[in-house]
């Protein structure tokens, strides 16, 4: 596991000191949970993007400019 040093301001310091004792936790902790959501967002970001890209990939003969019959609109297949 690493340490990290952060620098911060005194008014911030202790509104996350006041935070992290409501939620009973620390302010290494709640860094750590902030940092972890984070990095996986981040992840499912890029997982979503891939996602898109492999479905794009499988579209064939796509207009975006073609325009269906009013009818088939609506249409109602069994």
């Amino acid at each position: 596991m690493r340490n990290i040093t952060v620098a911060i301001d005194e008014e911030t310091y202790l509104a996350a000191r006041v935070r992290a004792a409501a939620q009973g936790s620390s302010i290494s902790a709640l860094v750590k949970q902030f940092l972890k959501d984070l990095t996986a967002r981040d992840a499912r970001f890029e997982a979503l993007a891939q996602e898109e890209e492999n479905i794009r990939a499988r579209i064939e003969d796509f207009d975006a400019a073609a325009r269906l019959p009013r009818g088939d609109l609506y249409r109602q297949d069994p």
